[in-house]
């Protein structure tokens, strides 16, 4: 499969909401490729963060295709809401239901990208039976629920993994990573076969957040 362009995603987790709009005028000023946007129900990981209104303001915020990582239980029952509310992507756990292919087969009726999430203890045998239903796979490099976590560097060999199943199930779903991203971390991912980069702390921590997103696209093209 060919190699894909590399996609720089802030994570809105870390943003400043009293200044939403700034902050997204920030990230398209940067260069990013997407807005990511973490919803957590409190059940599936231990910690609580936004619903469908959120989606509708960073939608009103930007023209940035919205990538909405839904950490939740039962995810099918939100999955209209969000794509009502203005979602680009809808990635939900395979851990989280049962029903993994009528769930994607159902974001994709609704417009969206269909995307699957793996925490790190969840094998890749996963969604090998659904690799023809997803546009995204989203490997998760720390444990969900909050940002600002170290990278669990058994990840990277992951990485490797997914983007061998995917080339050989010719597969031309997204390789996007979520967890710990940074300088230090991001070449190694794309060397590894990633494609997109979920970043939260890492841009909206830093000193220039505009530049850093452009800091991490040349980080990951390095050559060692």
């Amino acid at each position: 499969m060919p190699v894909k362009p590399i996609r720089i995603v802030p994570s809105i987790l870390s943003a400043d909401f009293a200044c939403l709009r700034d902050e997204m005028a920030m990230c398209e000023q940067g260069g990013a490729d997407w807005i990511h946007v973490d919803v957590m129900d409190g059940q599936f990981v231990p910690n609580l963060t936004f619903g469908a209104k959120v989606i509708d303001a960073v939608r009103r915020c930007t023209r940035l295709p919205i990538d909405v990582h839904l950490m939740v239980e039962h995810p099918e029952s939100y999955l209209e809401d969000f794509a009502q509310a203005g979602a680009t992507g809808l990635t939900i756990h395979a851990e989280a239901t049962v029903h993994l292919q009528r769930n994607l087969a159902q974001i994709r009726s609704l417009g969206c990208r269909a995307g699957v999430a793996l925490n790190p203890a969840t094998p890749l045998d996963a969604i090998v039976e659904a690799t023809d239903d997803i546009d995204l796979l989203l490997i998760m490099t720390v444990n969900p629920g909050f940002g600002g976590q170290k990278f669990i560097p058994a990840s990277v060999d992951k990485i490797r993994r997914a983007r061998r199943l995917l080339d050989e199930s010719r597969c031309n779903a997204d390789l996007e990573i979520d967890g710990g991203v940074s300088r230090d971390t991001i070449l190694q991912c794309r060397r590894a076969g990633a494609d997109a980069f979920v970043a939260g702390h890492a841009i909206f921590a830093a000193t220039n957040p505009s530049a850093e997103i452009g800091a991490l696209r040349i980080a990951a093209t390095e050559v060692a």
